[in-house]
């Protein structure tokens, strides 16, 4: 049988102690605790919490377990499918609120401000994942969508697509990112050729292509400082 909060001591509540002392007042663990409400066999609620946080050694926390599959998730005891789409939801919904906070309009006045502002989300990815930015002719966002999740290169990336997006959001300009899982932010020859036909799609339709940025693992490349645009 699950062993859920009636079984902790009193003191040990996560329930209790943020009604007398508040939520900033719990820990990780607490937190994810309340969450997750009941534990495993052999191992109550904060137990599992706490096995929780640390299940990925070299990000522990809720990045570690962002960076987990919904079926690596619901593989683990305890867990399963129902709880891991509650986890991915709420961690998912903690993304947006962040990104939120940062605001739509944020403005963009270097490679480097754009690359720290999407590195974490594209970083830990393990597919490639092409990201259109839309800005308005000052540089402010005025709109992000993933446009694609898969190998990046000329045969799929459809150029009609992204511009169809630019135009109905009124976008003057538009930056790519995607990021390679590999580490590596160094351009393949299949990136430069994406970079050359939206370019080139982008002047017949005045919306210039500001720049293409690679996410590698704490680095990344701007197309533009390398004067590939």
């Amino acid at each position: 049988m699950n062993e859920n909060f009636s079984s902790l001591p009193q003191e040990d509540r996560p329930y209790e102690r943020c009604i007398r002392h508040g939520v900033q007042s719990l820990s990780n663990r607490d937190l994810l605790a309340v969450i997750l409400r009941t534990g495993a066999k052999g191992r109550n609620v904060l137990e599992l919490a706490g096995d929780l946080l640390k299940l990925v050694p070299e990000r522990e926390g809720f990045t570690g377990i962002r960076r987990l599959s919904l079926d690596e998730l619901s593989k683990v005891k305890g867990i399963g499918k129902v709880k891991a789409v509650q986890l991915k939801c709420l961690l998912e919904i903690a993304r947006r609120m962040a990104r939120e906070e940062a605001g739509e309009g944020t403005h963009f006045t270097s490679p480097s401000a754009v690359a720290n502002y999407y590195m974490e989300d594209l970083r830990h990815e393990e597919q490639e994942v092409l990201l259109l930015l839309m800005l308005n002719q000052r540089g402010r966002l005025i709109k992000e969508r993933y446009m694609f999740k898969g190998t990046v290169n000329a045969s799929v990336i459809s150029p009609r697509e992204i511009f169809v997006e630019a135009l109905a959001s009124r976008a003057v300009q538009i930056i790519l990112l995607h990021n390679h899982p590999s580490g590596d932010a160094s351009p393949s020859p299949e990136d430069l050729n994406v970079t050359r036909r939206i370019k080139e799609a982008g002047q017949l339709l005045g919306i210039a292509l500001t720049d293409h940025i690679i996410i590698g693992e704490h680095a990344y490349v701007s197309l533009r400082e390398e004067h590939y645009l």
